[in-house]
């Protein structure tokens, strides 16, 4: 099986993975990874820094923080 990269060359990625611990406003999101799209749309490519072992998974489109959100996530 041929090895992929899993970013592709000179492209940004589209959505960031969070690792969410909590509910609410008590809840803790940590950036572990990011994602881009698969070039036939059908899914996407993963990046992980890490891999959670409690908390759940939450993959978020990137947008530009704002003061009022306070770039929380």
């Amino acid at each position: 099986m041929p090895k992929q990269s899993p970013k592709p060359q000179g492209r940004k990625p589209t959505h960031r993975l969070y690792r969410v611990v909590g509910d609410g406003d008590a809840s803790s999101w940590t950036p572990i990874g990011a994602a881009w799209p698969n070039k036939d749309g059908m899914g996407f490519s993963l990046s992980c820094d890490a891999i959670p072992l409690q908390g759940r998974l939450i993959l978020r489109v990137i947008t530009e923080r704002t003061a009022l959100e306070g770039g929380s996530k």
